[in-house]
């Protein structure tokens, strides 16, 4: 009976703790947290005074030269790979553009006959050659003459040398017969 009565004591003693702390501890609490507050508030206030202060003299000359290093590094890192990009992305448009008017050739041979002569061109593709000879069945095969990869005409020959005709881009160079002309049979 001693263990119960002591037991019994210690769930009383603890009871009363925790009420004592709950009538003292709760507005302790309280006024804590509102001082607090009220000292963060002066403390961010104080601290946005003093950015306030020191930004509306402008940038130093330190952030100005740091802007301007970390956008040097990341033009020194992204330039090169993009300007590879751009070469390779305009051959590969040229061979696209090749290959619609190679399949747009083999559509106008299907329906008259022939390819069209040196003197007729692409343009026979877009309209009918008044040049003699004259496609017997032409159609619109081209909504347009398609321009290489850095706007030039390609170069059409017809009859070609060992083929039925010649449809090449003289490149990124500009200059015919170098090693980066685009030829269509080599696609």
């Amino acid at each position: 009976m001693e263990q119960e009565i002591t037991l019994w004591h210690w769930l009383l003693w603890f009871l009363k703790v925790i009420v004592l702390a709950l009538i003292v501890g709760i507005p302790f609490l309280v006024a804590v947290v509102l001082v607090s507050q009220g000292i963060y508030n002066r403390f961010i206030k104080r601290i946005e005074k003093r950015l306030e202060e020191r930004y509306k003299k402008g940038f130093t000359l330190i952030e100005v030269l740091v802007v301007l290093i970390i956008l040097g590094l990341i033009a020194a890192l992204i330039v090169p790979r993009i300007t590879g990009r751009v070469d390779e992305a305009r051959i590969e448009a040229t061979k696209i553009q090749m290959r619609a008017i190679k399949d747009a050739l083999e559509q106008y041979k299907l329906d008259n006959g022939m390819y069209p002569t040196t003197e007729q061109g692409l343009k026979a593709l877009v309209e009918k050659p008044t040049v003699p000879p004259e496609p017997p069945r032409w159609k619109g095969y081209l909504d347009k003459v398609p321009k290489d990869g850095w706007g030039r005409d390609f170069i059409y020959i017809s009859p070609g040398v060992n083929k039925p005709y010649e449809l090449k881009s003289v490149g990124p160079d500009g200059q015919e017969g170098t090693e980066d002309d685009i030829d269509v049979w080599s696609l």
